[in-house]
């Protein structure tokens, strides 16, 4: 196998990155046998996948699925065809979310979001906020604040009323939460004015920023915290291969389009839309793009940031001659 570049690199840190010559085969290989009768290192699993499909299907109301929690980051996943049946406010966290499919509307105290697939936004800490969705799929990521945007906004939320057509106040609650949303960890729950609530946004000059997916190259990163990180990376087929080993960060992968191969020191997978993977931090890795583009989400976190979800699949071990044919 040829010489290859791995990248020492820190998300949360000024360290300068180191750029180190590798032989791939090793770098992919098995360790040579213990030759010692004490236990000298673990025996680790290899990459786990955890898939909720981007398609639409229909299901009664439940609440958002986990599919990776600490205690300072949370992602989840969520389908509607309906309306959440109450507002919501965090007491601890941003809250930000990724439109995977379908229509939502987004109705805060700042304003009306019209999310369409491809955008994000950012809910600050204590802003209520309630969800219409129609068909729809998205993505949420609860990190402490504050966080902030790392990019320009595409447009910021409106004064919209009605929020959506056929709107009428009802009988709504706000529920006040802390430990990142989770369920059971409410503090309070209350019934409020819905009207009064949206009307906020008359009194308030703050709106929430609307990102759209980058058509840059590469890494773009789009929220940024002192512990969290989070961006989209763009992949073209016949891109240089080179190693990442994130020396201070766990890194989630969410694949949003195109089909890729991750190859990494705990197992190669393919990955398809609606598909997340945990790569931990000290892992080396690289990802391989044969058809057409790739792209995906990337999270980094400075804590271990535990797999929630139930795995799908799971990364293979391949042998020196697979390896050797894929890597070609």
């Amino acid at each position: 196998m040829p010489t290859v570049t791995e990248v020492l690199t820190t998300a949360f840190s000024e360290q300068t990155d180191v750029h180190l010559e590798r032989d791939e085969r090793l770098l992919l290989s098995p360790p040579h046998p213990n030759p010692f009768p004490v236990k000298l290192w673990s025996d680790h699993e290899p990459l786990g996948v955890v898939h909720h499909p981007q398609e639409y299907e229909a299901v009664p109301f439940a609440p958002p699925r986990g599919v990776y929690e600490s205690a300072q980051v949370r992602v989840e996943w969520q389908t509607m065809d309906n309306r959440q049946p109450f507002y919501h406010r965090n007491c601890d966290v941003d809250e930000i979310s990724y439109q995977i499919a379908g229509d939502r509307t987004l109705m805060t105290e700042l304003g009306v979001v019209e999310h369409r697939p491809g955008e994000f936004s950012r809910i600050p800490r204590g802003v209520a906020h309630d969800n219409y969705g129609r068909r729809e799929s998205h993505l949420l990521f609860y990190s402490p604040a504050p966080v902030t945007e790392e990019t320009e906004p595409a447009r910021r939320s409106e004064a919209v009323r009605p929020p959506f057509p056929g709107w009428e106040p009802g009988d709504r609650n706000e529920a006040i939460t802390q430990c990142m949303g989770t369920p059971g960890h409410d503090i309070t729950v209350a019934p409020v004015d819905e009207r009064q609530l949206l009307d906020h946004v008359h009194r308030d000059e703050r709106r929430l920023s609307v990102l759209a997916l980058p058509d840059a190259p590469d890494t773009t990163w789009l929220y940024r915290s002192d512990t969290f990180r989070l961006g989209t990376v763009r992949q073209l087929p016949g891109a240089p291969r080179v190693y990442r080993r994130t020396l201070d960060a766990d890194e989630i992968q969410y694949q949003i389009s195109g089909r890729r191969t991750l190859v990494t020191q705990r197992g190669t997978v393919e990955l398809d839309p609606g598909d997340f993977v945990r790569v931990p931090l000290g892992i080396a890795h690289t990802s391989l793009c044969a058809a057409g583009e790739s792209r995906h989400l990337a999270l980094q976190s400075d804590r271990d940031l535990p797999q929630i979800g139930q795995t799908t699949r799971t990364a293979a071990y391949l042998s020196p001659g697979d390896l050797t044919d894929l890597l070609a």
